[in-house]
């Protein structure tokens, strides 16, 4: 590659990386404390909400700390929670399991259904009023450090890079972001945040992060299958008992609702689709009529980190702070994480804050790093942590029932289990595909079931064609020999964009990679069993253009 001409450099007194719920509560908190504070936000979505995809319901206790009136506002949050279910589903029918039952932190009265994407939309509008500048369509795509390993911000990706590593004549240096402390809100599985784990050894006291892929459409429904206000969240069928994960359906705002399904990524058959259980899902008895003369507007994919409170990593290092999903502060059994995102970014901008007004730079947020535990967030997570394993070792059936007791519980401050471990990461759990029994999943119908392709036209993906590829397949003859050979090429499975495929050619076999069609969910970066796939950030603005999700 020739050489390029140096990057031009900003300095900020903070950096934030990712325009999320998250990132962008750090930015108002610190423009709340201290106007005077120089705060920049870069986000590798088009637009601030292109990249968001969430379920979802918010609890509003992160809201209510960073923007007390909002309630007294004009916001996208609208949706008051008014009937909340809970179902166990079998093949051809249903339970509904009383409300009482459920423990106390798994009622969502009081909570809101929304489109997180056009809440961060919304929050965006109120961090650019306090002087906070966001610069969308521009990926961080690699972390500074001064001579003492201190980070000391970030660089954004050069554009007009075409695919044999020259620039081309659209080309355009990328920009040098420096600051005294970087705060690094990516989401799940981030790519700076997976590097910085491991620089530092964030994780070396942690147990492994675990994760789930969360898939969801957005459907306009016929005005009497509207039920304004309801959640209604499901377990079991399609999935067997020993594979993880559930089911929701948010119905908000005019006529719309939000169907999703969350496949927990520590699944052990190859032949597993999360994409196609998706798709059956959709054709129980209980879940059909909701869409017969429905249209669907939007399809997306997204990792979901699992792992909770003895997941989550240390948070600090010199100049900078992980926070959000970055961190991994997702609530699994409440499906739920915006709420602790937001507590997050606020509880390490008050820790930057104190720093710059002490006049520091570059050193660890100590402050946030031993805070969180006895926060709100601590506690929230603490309450949990033992759902995911028990779900894990014993199967759906008792792993809930178990873990719907050490819920109870946790409730009244104590938990027979103590704090269980998850074992292995998920890309060591997949078994050779001769152990396995493959599965054939029904053809879609395009009414109610439909395929990827058309799935992810529906996500407005678009990348720009003439770039390096942004999934980097680090040994090609590895990934014949396992991944191929081996597993039965389970990545053309796990891709919920048809991303990648084995087709046949003169009787070899050759691994093409799809690359325009990725939804940016990180799945292949989290399960690929030889950890052989990297996702790095494309050029700025690539992937999907999510409008309400």
């Amino acid at each position: 590659m020739a050489e390029l001409p140096a990057r031009e450099a900003m300095e900020f007194d903070v950096v934030i990386v990712g325009a999320g719920p998250a990132g962008l509560a750090a930015a108002i908190r610190l423009k709340q404390i201290n106007a005077d504070i120089n705060v920049v936000v870069v986000e590798k979505g088009s637009e601030v909400g292109a990249h968001i995809l969430s379920g979802a319901v918010i609890d509003p206790v992160g809201l209510d700390k960073l923007l007390p009136e909002w309630r007294s506002e004009e916001t996208p949050i609208t949706t008051a929670v008014t009937d909340d279910r809970f179902y166990f589903m079998g093949e051809s029918g249903s339970l509904r399991l009383p409300n009482i039952m459920m423990p106390p932190l798994m009622n969502n009265h009081g909570n809101y259904i929304v489109s997180l994407g056009s809440v961060c939309r919304w929050l965006a509008t109120k961090a650019e009023a306090l002087g906070v500048e966001i610069y969308p369509g521009f990926a961080a795509a690699e972390v500074l450090y001064d001579e003492n390993g201190a980070v000391t911000g970030i660089a954004t990706g050069d554009m007009g890079i075409g695919k044999n590593k020259e620039p081309n004549a659209s080309f355009t240096r990328g920009m040098e972001l420096k600051a005294k402390y970087t705060l690094f809100a990516e989401g799940a599985r981030g790519n700076l945040g997976k590097q910085l784990i491991a620089k530092f050894n964030l994780a070396s006291e942690s147990e492994p992060q675990k994760f789930g892929i969360g898939l969801k459409e957005l459907w306009q429904v016929a005005p009497d299958k509207h039920r304004k206000g309801l959640v209604q969240h499901s377990f079991g069928w399609p999935l067997d008992g020993s594979t993880g994960g559930g089911s929701f359906l948010y119905h908000f705002d005019d006529n719309l609702v939000s169907v999703g399904f969350v496949i927990h990524l520590n699944y052990s058959n190859p032949y597993l689709s999360p994409f196609d259980e998706f798709q059956r899902f959709k054709t129980h008895p209980l879940i059909r009529d909701t869409f017969e003369g429905g249209k669907r507007l939007v399809y997306g994919a997204r990792a979901i980190t699992e792992g909770g409170y003895q997941s989550v990593p240390k948070l600090t290092f010199p100049g900078g702070a992980l926070i959000g999903c970055d961190a991994g502060f997702v609530n699994v059994p409440r499906i739920k994480g915006s709420h602790n995102a937001m507590l997050s970014g606020m509880l390490a901008a008050e820790a930057a804050a104190a720093a710059l007004s002490a006049g520091r730079q570059y050193d660890e947020l100590t402050d946030y790093e031993t805070g969180w535990r006895a926060s709100p967030i601590g506690k929230d997570l603490k309450r949990v942590r033992n759902v995911k394993p028990l779900w894990s070792k014993l199967g759906t059936l008792v792993g809930i029932v178990l873990g719907g007791l050490d819920m109870w519980t946790n409730t009244f401050g104590f938990s027979l289990f103590g704090t269980l471990k998850h074992g292995k990461p998920d890309f060591k759990t997949l078994k050779p595909a001769a152990e396995c029994t493959p599965i054939v999943y029904p053809r879609p119908d395009g009414k109610l079931t439909f395929d990827k392709l058309s799935s992810v036209f529906l996500s407005n993906t678009n990348h720009e064609e003439d770039q390096p590829p942004h999934l980097v397949v680090k040994d090609m003859a590895l990934q014949k020999a396992s991944e191929h050979d081996v597993f039965a090429g389970p990545s053309s499975r796990y891709c919920p964009a048809g991303v990648y495929e084995w087709v046949e050619e003169g009787g070899d076999s050759k691994y093409v990679i799809n690359a325009q069609n990725c939804v940016h969910c990180k799945t292949c970066d989290i399960k690929d069993p030889n950890q052989n796939i990297t996702w790095v950030p494309p050029e700025g603005s690539g992937g999907p253009n999510y409008p309400n999700m």
